[in-house]
């Protein structure tokens, strides 16, 4: 029974030593999905899928770590998942006010809210607010928890952002659309001063960006992995880290 996990640790420290370290993402965004149905396939319930999801997110932020990743974004809860059953809905916000909580008080990460906090509960958006205020100080990774969020909604939010600074700065309707530009969407986007994600990961075989990051995603390059998200290894990210690198940034050039 050892012979499969040392032929496994070799081929992952083989996977890990091959990474350039001029090859390696700034930014990884993760799409954490799979937790449901890894649970039917386990015959397990659906909250327990989102437990086993939940416990996976340290590892990959260490994982991150090690091979210098310096921004990673975890789509969490999307805004259309609101719309889940409450007897789904509830326990999975738990689960990631406590996911949050717990990372917050490791302080190795540096956290913060990115979504429509205020289509959360109250007391979410509380652990949310609290988590991001606890760790404000830390110097590592920077982790965004992506909860309540959409991409459609987070381009909205920054143009209404956008015109409201400008609306009370005293600016007409004629003075706006004359100075309207593509980089103002950015300078109010949740995730504004980062860099945009140069990897973004998808688990359990789905292949479509479903709103995740869609301004920031324009460059990005995309893999998408078949392991539901509570199965993910690190043999798996270093595959992904591995393709990111092998692949040729156009840009849209």
């Amino acid at each position: 029974m050892r012979l499969p996990h040392l032929l496994y640790g070799l081929y992952e420290r083989r996977l890990r030593a091959g990474l350039q370290p001029d090859a390696i993402p700034r930014h990884v965004g993760v799409m954490m999905d799979g937790n449901r149905r890894w649970a039917r396939s386990m015959g397990e319930s659906t909250a327990h899928g989102h437990r086993r999801g939940a416990d996976k997110i340290a590892d990959v932020l260490e994982w991150s770590e090690d091979v210098g990743v310096e921004v990673v974004t975890l789509w969490m809860l999307s805004t259309d998942n609101l719309a889940r059953p409450a007897e789904e809905l509830e326990p999975l916000l738990q689960i990631i006010e406590d996911v949050v909580g717990e990372l917050a008080s490791t302080r190795r990460w540096r956290l913060q809210a990115v979504g429509a906090l205020e289509v959360l509960p109250d007391h979410t958006a509380r652990a949310l607010k609290e988590a991001q205020e606890a760790t404000a100080d830390v110097q590592g990774l920077h982790v965004n928890v992506a909860v309540g969020y959409g991409g459609r909604r987070e381009i909205a939010d920054a143009v209404r952002s956008f015109l409201r600074e400008h609306a009370e700065a005293g600016s007409s309707l004629d003075e706006l659309a004359e100075a309207f530009d593509v980089e103002h969407i950015a300078e109010h986007l949740y995730t504004r001063g980062q860099p945009d994600p140069d990897l973004v990961i998808r688990t359990s075989g789905e292949q479509r960006l479903g709103g995740f990051l869609l301004w920031q995603s324009t460059h990005s390059e995309f893999y998408f992995c078949e392991a539901y998200w509570p199965d993910f290894r690190r043999v798996d990210f270093l595959r992904a880290v591995r393709a990111y690198g092998a692949r040729e940034r156009r840009m849209g050039r």
